[in-house]
């Protein structure tokens, strides 16, 4: 993580946040007590910052300074709003191509999802505040510079994300196996918005109940799944391929 991107001690991280600065993850000492501690946690939870719990150790690693039990980074990009978005590329006569990440949480998988995109003619990716991959020196390398390249927008809730893209007229369409539909069996030719969910669980049941279709990739093999980022890329190169 490299140490520009940094802002270690409760205090500042507080007054990060209050100067709305672009704070993309939190990471707090396990066990950490105190009355500042608990401003720290009050200013997180009412500006919806996403942060975990870390043993000290890890901390440690990550400054050698005096952390007080927190140590935050700073993305190194600034986000779009959904609306801005969404807006934007619809006014622009495109037809549109989004991506919706459900909760990935490994920043390198992330990485070179974004550098795929950016391939692929994304417009913009849209991530939930919470338990997202941070936006970091490892995501900045894995999409060899792409993130600067590709639009990305938080958002409180990835739902409320869906209902807004279906009520621009985008399609929603889901990354699963819990479905008999393949990917050629969907139109991507018009606008659309891809759902790829996390490493361990996929996408969100609560998300899969309100999308508009799903689809899964074709596996002979006998291994049940493909690495996320290697699966968002067959999607967007179908869709590449229906544009085409």
């Amino acid at each position: 993580m490299e140490k520009d991107n940094q802002i270690f001690g409760i205090r500042a991280i507080i007054e990060a946040i209050n100067a709305k600065k672009e704070i993309d993850k939190v990471f707090v000492q396990k066990d950490a007590q105190g009355d500042l501690m608990q401003d720290l946690m009050k200013t997180m939870k009412r500006n919806n910052i996403n942060f975990s719990y870390v043993p000290v150790e890890k901390l440690n690693r990550l400054t050698p300074n005096n952390h007080q039990g927190a140590v935050a980074t700073i993305a190194p990009i600034s986000f779009v709003s959904l609306e801005t978005l969404v807006e934007g590329v619809i006014e622009s006569g495109k037809k549109p191509l989004f991506l919706i990440l459900d909760q990935l949480s490994d920043a390198r998988n992330f990485g070179a999802i974004i550098r795929t995109a950016e391939c692929t003619g994304v417009d913009g990716i849209i991530i939930q505040k919470q338990g997202s991959a941070p936006v970091n020196g490892d995501t900045v390398k894995t999409s060899a510079g792409a993130v600067f390249n590709v639009p990305i927008c938080k958002v409180d809730h990835i739902k409320d994300a869906i209902f807004y893209l279906q009520g621009s007229g985008i399609k929603t369409v889901a990354a699963t196996e819990k479905t008999e539909q393949h990917i050629y069996d969907i139109n991507f030719n018009e606008g659309v918005a891809i759902i790829m969910g996390s490493e361990d669980r996929g996408v969100n049941p609560s998300v899969l109940k309100i999308v508009d279709e799903k689809a899964k990739l074709p596996m002979f093999g006998t291994i049940e799944s493909l690495n996320v980022s290697v699966a968002c890329g067959a999607f967007l190169y179908e869709a590449l391929r229906q544009r085409m």
